[in-house]
């Protein structure tokens, strides 16, 4: 057995143990990408640009002789995902522009199939071929968003849907009997249908595994079970005398045939036992036999990501057993006997037919080699830059760019590129001709360059009598390992005032750099001198451990002491919640400081330095729920409906460095008519990305702007290269900063005061209890006699 891998733009074979590595392309000035291999073994598919466009190029397994080339499609674009039809004699692929199709090898002919509605993460991406070769099964996006499985005839030439749009369904796969399709659904996809949402954070989505009988008349593939008595050894010696079928010689047995009755097939989906968890995805090539993939669910915002799990289930004994966990990929064999299958850095085949051994089967990719010439690859990474942006950028026009005409402005550069950061800041200024957000250039092969860390101990110094003071010692938070602060440790308790004396037995003196001191230090144990007095008296030693950085400790300072400066200056009344950005850091902060809050009059919402990220939906609801009842219990006090909400005037403070979602957020806050945005206007990002797109051929990346953003009332593009313009503009007086002022969050204090006292909340009175049994209380009802 062998094993197919793309690397640094090559195709290669690696063998499961004897022989070598083998470099299938050598072909360094051009980009080779998504290789398959057909189930005869016999070719391997894949696309190359060595044309100056991606075609689909068919070669011999042993890299042997010409390979056969295919143009896909005028104009030429990016394709994805080739998929063998089980005769080795058609290939499924999607393009970029969404569309799934099929070659067919003998005729030459692309035959386009279906194209899905939106661009997103749920775009289409599964190809599944019935063991016929008439039939594909794919999802396709609906109105609603989600995904119902469609499959198409080769031989009519039509799609029909297959499931009722009612859930989101992913991953079909045909049975190798040809009666019956699998696939997974969702019913709980709920808030995560908006994937560029807040809202969608950190919610669960399980799917059940589905089988479809694909004709009427066939039983059900899980009917009732119930022990029954076994027949006698007579009787199982009498049938197995019966004659036997005529059957095909070895090796010409046909694969079966696939025949779908669409009539009533709603009543012929149906659940097998297999516990719902977060599949991702399903590949079977035995009759009844299938292996599902689980994407583990991340419910915290810093918790890093595991592996995948895969199962195996039976269905002839309907048990769902664990196979192996921590995968970083897994693919099936096309008789599926053998899996391939990543764990960290280790590749592995092994058989599906009994558990994988540890160490047995460890594939040795180290002989993997291409032969790398970087000024001819530096052409084509400078050709893909340009191409990407042709296919992918959300303006067709590009922005009203000649394309051909920047290409030639450009290229004579690329005679003066000596090195791949040169690659990367020519490619910096040229994508800059786009005038537009989020198109970043990083990356690449570059050398490994080893950094030593420096050792800070999170304070700010002065200079006093020939020596480093303590002017300020941040606390953090010793519960939170990102916010440790060193010198605020138990036992250490340095003071803002003491004298920094020595470290590790050295003397510190006004005349040491004292970065370079701590150089090396970060993560590691440090014994320092401090003391309230220079001359040492009173100093006592304690063990510290520096931090690499202290951004965290510096920011959380800022934020805390916003938050006491408006409980200040608006004697308690109103909440302050900093949103760093839309991501999760944004999502945490606002859930952290938002709720802890509820109860005040009013907010200063402060998105100040936003980094962006996600729609913010999910913030902007919170700060607009209204007040709409009370609740009453016996004992006391009576409490809002709904609960988690502050109901008074809020104000958003904005400024330049604020972007992306840091351009979203106050145009929602606005356009909701939430209360007014104060400061600065806002960088001007709104057109985002989406993903989807190759990397360049040495793992360096140029992103492309996909995602544009315009208002349905104004008939307008918002914020891009504009920004958010303030409601109140208040400048940044640096003076008054270095004094310890912030004028912005000074005049929404202000502002929101004002309004208190124009528009004071409300104080509802809660009514008398009813009293049932007064005559008054029932018109209809007499009081009973006396």
């Amino acid at each position: 057995a062998r094993a197919l891998f793309e690397a640094r733009g090559e195709i290669f074979t690696v063998p499961a143990e004897k022989g070598d590595a083998r470099n299938l392309t050598n072909t360094p000035g051009a980009a080779e990408r998504d290789p398959a291999w057909s189930p005869d073994g016999k070719w391997i598919a894949y696309f190359s640009d060595a044309s100056g466009e991606y075609e689909l190029h068919v070669r011999e397994h042993s890299g042997s002789g010409e390979a056969r080339k295919f143009r896909l499609g005028e104009p030429p674009t990016f394709y994805y995902t080739p998929r063998w039809s089980p005769d080795s004699k058609k290939i499924g692929f999607i393009d970029k522009s969404l569309n799934l199709s099929y070659l067919d090898l003998e005729t030459e002919k692309v035959i386009r199939v279906d194209t899905d509605r939106f661009n997103s993460p749920r775009r289409v991406r599964d190809i599944a071929w019935s063991p016929d070769s008439r039939w594909i099964a794919y999802t396709k996006q609906l109105r609603n968003t989600l995904r119902a499985v469609f499959v198409y005839s080769l031989e009519k030439g039509d799609a029909r849907q297959l499931t009722d749009g009612m859930s989101d369904t992913i991953s079909p796969v045909f049975d190798a009997d040809g009666k019956h399709l699998y696939f997974l659904a969702s019913t709980d996809l709920g808030l995560t249908v908006g994937w560029r949402d807040m809202s969608g954070f950190f919610r669960p989505v399980t799917r059940s595994v589905y089988v479809a009988v694909l004709r009427k008349g066939l039983p059900s593939p899980v009917p009732p079970e119930s022990d029954e008595e076994k027949p006698t050894e007579a009787e199982a010696a009498s049938a197995k005398e019966k004659p036997e079928q005529p059957s095909e010689k070895l090796g010409e047995k046909k694969p079966a045939e696939v025949r779908i009755d669409f009539e009533g097939i709603e009543h012929r989906i149906l659940p097998l036992p297999v516990p719902a968890r977060s599949y991702s995805r399903i590949e079977s090539r035995k009759p009844g036999v299938l292996f599902l993939l689980e994407q583990p669910f991340i419910y915290a915002p810093a918790a890093e990501t595991p592996g995948s799990t895969l199962y195996k289930f039976e269905m002839k004994t309907r048990k769902t057993d664990k196979v192996l966990d921590g995968l970083a990929l897994f693919e099936l064999s096309a008789n599926g006997e053998k899996m391939l299958f990543r764990q960290g850095q280790r590749w592995t085949i092994a058989s599906t037919s009994q558990p994988a051994k540890p160490g047995e089967g460890v594939l040795n990719v180290d002989g993997m080699e291409a032969r790398v010439e970087p000024l001819v690859e530096w052409r084509q990474m400078y050709r893909e830059a340009w191409r990407l942006q042709r296919d992918f950028f959300y303006d067709p026009n590009l922005h009203g760019l000649d394309l051909k005409k920047m290409m030639q402005r450009y290229e004579p550069f690329l005679d003066s590129v000596y090195s791949r950061s040169d690659l990367n800041y020519l490619m910096q200024e040229m994508m800059g001709e786009f005038t537009v957000s989020h198109l970043r250039v990083g990356g690449g092969a570059m050398p490994d360059v080893r950094r030593v860390p420096g050792g800070l101990l999170g304070a700010d110094y002065k200079i006093e009598n020939g020596r480093y003071r303590f002017a300020r010692v941040y606390t953090g938070e010793s519960w939170n390992p990102a916010l440790r602060a060193p010198l605020a440790q138990p036992g250490v308790s340095v003071l803002e005032g003491e004298y920094l004396l020595a470290v590790n037995g050295r003397q510190v003196s006004a005349s040491d750099n004292i970065f370079r001191i701590f150089e090396g230090t970060a993560d590691k144990q440090v014994l320092i001198s401090v003391g309230p007095d220079p001359d040492g008296t009173g100093a006592r030693s304690v063990t510290v451990v520096p931090v690499a950085g202290e951004t965290a400790l510096r920011n959380l300072a800022w934020i805390e002491g916003n938050r006491r400066m408006v409980d200040r200056l608006s004697g308690g009344r109103l909440a302050y919640v900093y949103l760093p950005d839309t991501s999760f850091g944004g999502y945490a902060s606002f859930n952290r400081y938002y709720f802890a809050q509820v109860g005040k009059e009013g907010a200063v919402l402060d998105e100040r330095y936003n980094g962006g990220g996600a729609q913010p939906d999910y913030i902007i609801d919170y700060l607009r729920r209204p007040l709409l009842h009370y609740r009453t219990t016996r004992d006391g006090e009576d409490f809002t409906g709904p609960q988690g909400a502050i109901f008074g005037p809020k104000a958003m403070l904005i400024n330049e460095y604020a972007g992306s979602g840091g351009d979203t957020m106050p145009w929602y806050f606005r356009q909701t008519g939430i209360g007014p945005l104060i400061g600065k206007r806002t960088w001007g990002g709104l057109v985002g990305g989406l993903g989807g797109y190759p990397q360049l051929m040495d793992g360096g990346s140029v992103s492309v702007p996909m995602v544009g953003f315009w208002d349905p009332e104004k008939r307008e593009w918002v914020a891009e290269n504009v920004g958010i313009a303030p409601d109140i503009e208040v400048e940044q007086d640096p003076k008054a900063v270095r004094e310890g002022r912030d004028p912005q969050l000074e005049k929404a204090v202000e502002v929101l005061l004002a309004e208190l006292e124009k528009k004071p909340l409300p104080r509802h009175e809660r009514p008398p209890f009813p009293n049932y049994h007064k005559p008054e209380s029932n018109p209809g009802r007499q009081a009973p006699p006396r």
